[in-house]
């Protein structure tokens, strides 16, 4: 599954749901949660349901479903497990033990799921925990709006815009949890729409870290997600490059290239960006 850009859509907006599937991004995440008010989750429900079940492969369908202890998640699931969703996204996760108690709600059906998996502060601690559950997940993410709130921290940013340092911590943490697990790492919303630049640094700065994709909140902003995590030419040349060079020398544990040391890390590094790119290797 491809996750460079997933971009989110209130449920009870279905006027919006065919102009997020034209943004370019790769995943629309059509939200029953908090953008949807209480009185309108009904209709979110049917309107959801139906886009899906009427949209089978023209885009990766995602479906947040409401947390598993707010009284709302089986009514989600009665009326849009049958519509064929890609994915469901568990906001408010804590670890395995969540992803195991969806996936006993869910009739049998293996639909993948992505957790939102630090939006409490039991979920912190958990965050390690789902390697036990990794054939279940199509990736893992992480929110930093929730979780403030629920300590009563003031805000989870610096004035510049960087996070204080409770949330890098649970970032890096998620980070970690998603790679130990071995699936899709993606990166959390920027929410300042209009700031292109400061979206730009901040995707740069989740795919220099290890971050293979990222949320969005507006289509406006999916093709600056996109390029972020996408190779460029020079990346891909020289990836292939040091895949070309291991194969040449397969029993060589270190190379020379352009001058250069490389050692299997860096090999490692190179057939990551290939798959990124979607470059088959040997």
């Amino acid at each position: 599954m491809k996750l460079r850009s997933l971009l989110f859509v209130p449920g009870d907006r279905p006027e919006r749901f065919d102009k997020a599937a034209a943004s370019g991004a790769d995943a629309v995440i059509l939200d029953l949660e908090d953008s949807v008010a209480p009185a309108n989750k009904g209709k979110a429900r049917d309107a959801v349901a139906r886009w899906v079940g009427e949209n089978e492969g023209q885009i990766t369908r995602i479906i947040r479903v409401n947390p598993l202890d707010s009284g709302l998640l089986n009514a989600d699931l009665d009326a849009i497990l049958d519509a064929g969703a890609d994915a469901l996204m568990l906001p408010k996760a804590e670890g395995a033990a969540s992803v195991r108690a969806l996936c006993d709600m869910m009739q049998g059906l293996a639909i993948p799921i992505l957790p939102i998996a630090s939006e409490t502060p039991a979920a912190v601690f958990q965050l390690g925990s789902y390697a036990e559950v990794s054939d279940r997940l199509c990736g893992l993410t992480w929110g930093a709006e929730d979780l403030p709130a629920a300590i009563g921290a003031a805000a989870s940013r610096e004035s510049d815009g960087r996070y204080t340092p409770p949330y890098e911590v649970v970032r890096a943490l998620t980070l970690f949890g998603a790679h130990a697990a071995g699936v899709l790492a993606i990166e959390t919303v920027f929410p300042a729409i209009n700031d292109t630049d400061g979206l730009a640094a901040y995707a740069a700065r989740g795919r220099r870290d290890g971050y293979v994709g990222m949320m969005a909140i507006h289509p406006v902003q999916v093709p600056t997600i996109n390029a972020a995590f996408t190779p460029d030419e020079m990346e891909i040349a020289h990836a292939r490059a040091v895949v070309a060079a291991f194969e040449a020398n397969p029993g060589a544990g270190v190379l020379q290239l352009d001058g250069k040391m490389i050692d299997r890390p860096h090999l490692k590094q190179a057939e990551r960006i290939l798959a990124l790119a979607g470059v088959a290797t040997g």
